[in-house]
C-alpha cells in the first residue's frame, strides 16, 4: 500500500504535465513544410491537438505489447514481442490519426484494411519456419494485440482530437477514480466478494464506492471543464452516469484483464511500477472506458455541451 500511495501521485503528477504540455503545444505553429502537408482538420498551422499525448500513448501501448507478449509466452503461445508491438502500434495509428474529411465508409475501410494487413503479415511472420504448428494461436494473440491495446488506446487520441485536453484529463479522472474508490472502499470495508474466482481481492463494497466517486468526479469535473473551456455544463444527472458509467466499464477492463492474467498464471502483468504491477494493470480500465467515453461524449456534443 506504501508504494501505491508513493507512485500513484507521481502518475498523476505526470499525466498532468502530458496534457497541459499537449495543451501548450498547440498555441505554437508549425513549421512551414509540414503546414501543408498535414490534413485541414487536423491542425491550422499549429501543432495539432495530440502531439505530446501520441508519443506518450505509443510508449505506453509498446510495453503493455511487450507484457501482452510475455503473458501469452507463458501459456506456450509463440508471443513475439515484434508482432504484438507491431500489431498495437498499428492499431493507434490507424484508430485516432483517420482524417475526419474522409466519408464514413473510407474510415471503416481503413481500419478493415490495417486489420486484415496485421492479420496476413501475422499469418506469414509465424509461418516462417516452414512450419503451421501454432500459427492460429499466435495469430490470434497478434489481433488481440491490435484491437485490445491498439484500437482501444486510439479512441483516447481520438478524444483529444475531438475535445479540449481537459475532457481527456476529466474522462480519465472518472475512469482511475473507480480503482481509487474501489481500493480504499474495499479495504476498509469489504466483505463480499464479487468474482471470488476471477479477482479474489475484488468486492461488491468496493465496487459501490468507486462507482460513487466516479460519479461524483463525473459532476465536479464537468463543472471545472466548463468553467475553463465556457462551455455548457450537462445536467448533473447526465454528469453522474457517465460517470458512474465509466467506472463501471473501468472495473470491467480491469476484470478482462485479470482473465488474460489467471489464464497466464500471474499476479501481475510486469513489476515496473512498484505498487501496481506492470504497465498494463494501470492501463486496464481506461483502455475498455475510452470507447465508451468517446462515444458518451459524442453524445453530449450533439445536445450541445462540450
Amino acid at each position: 500500500m506504501g508504494k501505491r500511495l508513493l507512485f500513484g501521485p507521481v502518475m498523476i503528477a505526470l499525466l498532468i504535465a502530458g496534457l497541459f504540455l499537449d495543451h501548450r503545444i498547440t498555441a505554437f505553429r508549425l513549421p512551414a513544410a509540414f503546414i501543408n502537408r498535414l490534413p485541414s482538420d487536423w491542425s491550422q498551422g499549429n501543432w495539432p491537438p495530440g502531439t505530446i499525448i501520441l508519443p506518450i500513448v505509443l510508449a505506453l501501448v509498446i510495453l503493455a505489447a511487450r507484457e501482452l507478449a510475455a503473458m501469452l509466452e507463458s501459456e506456450g503461445i509463440e508471443g513475439s514481442k515484434r508482432m504484438a508491438t507491431f500489431a498495437a502500434v498499428v492499431g493507434v495509428l490507424v484508430s485516432c490519426l483517420v482524417p475526419t474529411v474522409v466519408s464514413v465508409t473510407t474510415a471503416v475501410a481503413l481500419v478493415t484494411s490495417a486489420a486484415a494487413a496485421v492479420l496476413v503479415t501475422a499469418m506469414a511472420f509465424y509461418s516462417r519456419h516452414k512450419t503451421v504448428e501454432g500459427v492460429i494461436a499466435a495469430t490470434g494473440g497478434v489481433l488481440l494485440s491490435f484491437v485490445y491495446l491498439g484500437l482501444m488506446a486510439g479512441f483516447l487520441l481520438a478524444i483529444r482530437r475531438e475535445y479540449e485536453v481537459v475532457v481527456l484529463g476529466w474522462v480519465i479522472l472518472m475512469v482511475k477514480a473507480c480503482d481509487i474508490g474501489a481500493y480504499f472502499t474495499g479495504k476498509a470495508f469489504g466483505k463480499h466478494k464479487l468474482i471470488p474466482w476471477l479477482s479474489p481481492g475484488k468486492t461488491w463494497e468496493g465496487l459501490y464506492g468507486g462507482v460513487a466517486l466516479s460519479a461524483i468526479v463525473g459532476i465536479t469535473g464537468a463543472l471545472l471543464v466548463a468553467r475553463i473551456t465556457a462551455d455548457t455544463v450537462p445536467p448533473w444527472w447526465a454528469c453522474a452516469l457517465m460517470g458512474a458509467t465509466l467506472g463501471i466499464v473501468g472495473q470491467a477492463g480491469d476484470l478482462l484483464e485479470s482473465l488474460l492474467k489467471r489464464d497466464a498464471g500471474k499476479k501481475d502483468s510486469g513489476g515496473s511500477i512498484p505498487g501496481f504491477g506492470g504497465i498494463l494493470d494501470v492501463l486496464d480500465s481506461p483502455l475498455l472506458a475510452a470507447p465508451v467515453a468517446f462515444w458518451w461524449l459524442r453524445i453530449l456534443s450533439e445536445r450541445g455541451y462540450f
